[in-house]
């Protein structure tokens, strides 16, 4: 069996899985060593006056929810996703939160944005692009929609890069790379986009990385392993028993103190001249 990124055929996953995959973005949300990354990029941003703003694939809302109560944001966002359940979660916790008046969330596709050309200021694909089916189509829908002078910030990783310490690193490594295969369609976009963006008449504007590491105990890594390893068995890339060794001796490294994982991710502020 292909490894099916699940976020990408999220709609034809079951009930299970797709409730895992609303914890791990809610979770993930709150987890320091993946926040302080956002809070990098939502400062450069900088919305000091009423601005429109969309996050193309916002999964349970949890990234945009954060940056409308982070920047004293004044304006409208809107969130689109492909995930009816997704939408939902995001309305729901929107409620929950009191932020009605500056969200509400769509159903769609991010290659076929249902928006009229030139209408935001800023458009958000956060850890979206490396689970698209065609990464240059979403650009040219993202690009479309956003006024000119406007800008699109797109923050992902570069899974390729992933990587969890394991005693017996030929068969780590066989992980890491199996784990990047099964959970994301586009592992090496990130290094890609600089080749890429100026074929659609877009101009960057500045881009960064940031190693995200875990040494000790894990948190955002814990969580990331737990959610994704099974669809390395489940796509045949590493049988089960063997996943389930390595998710047990990634547990018993955080019991002793011992764990190491880590991840590059890159962000890329795009300007539409």
């Amino acid at each position: 069996m292909a490894a099916r990124d699940p976020h990408r055929f999220v709609n034809e996953l079951d009930e299970t899985a797709i409730k895992r995959l609303i914890d791990r973005l809610e979770s993930r949300a709150k987890d320091s060593v993946f926040t302080r990354l956002i809070d990098k990029y939502a400062e450069q941003l900088a919305l000091t006056k009423p601005a429109s703003v969309l996050e193309v694939g916002c999964g349970t809302g949890a990234m945009i929810r954060a940056f409308v109560r982070r920047q004293e944001f004044t304006g409208k966002a809107i969130g689109v996703d492909q995930s009816q359940p997704f939408i939902d979660a995001a309305r729901y916790y929107t409620e929950q939160e009191n932020l009605e008046e500056w969200l509400e969330f769509q159903l769609g596709d991010a290659h076929n944005l249902e928006f009229p050309s030139a209408c935001f200021d800023v458009v958000i694909a956060n850890t979206l692009i490396s689970h698209v089916t065609e990464p240059a189509h979403v650009l040219v829908e993202m690009a479309r929609v956003v006024r000119p002078g406007g800008t699109l910030a797109i923050f992902d990783g570069d899974y390729a890069s992933l990587t969890y310490a394991y005693p017996d690193h030929k068969f780590g490594h066989k992980m890491d790379q199996a784990l990047a295969a099964a959970s994301f369609n586009n592992p090496h976009i990130m290094r890609d986009l600089p080749k890429i963006i100026g074929d659609y008449g877009l101009e960057l504007d500045s881009a960064w990385g940031d190693a995200v590491v875990e040494i000790g105990n894990g948190s955002y890594f814990k969580s990331f392993a737990e959610t994704y390893a099974p669809y390395v068995a489940n796509a045949g890339l590493i049988n089960h028993d063997e996943v389930d060794n390595w998710l047990s001796a990634q547990s018993d490294a955080m019991d002793l103190g011992t764990f190491f994982a880590s991840c590059n991710y890159y962000t890329y502020m795009l300007r539409c001249p």
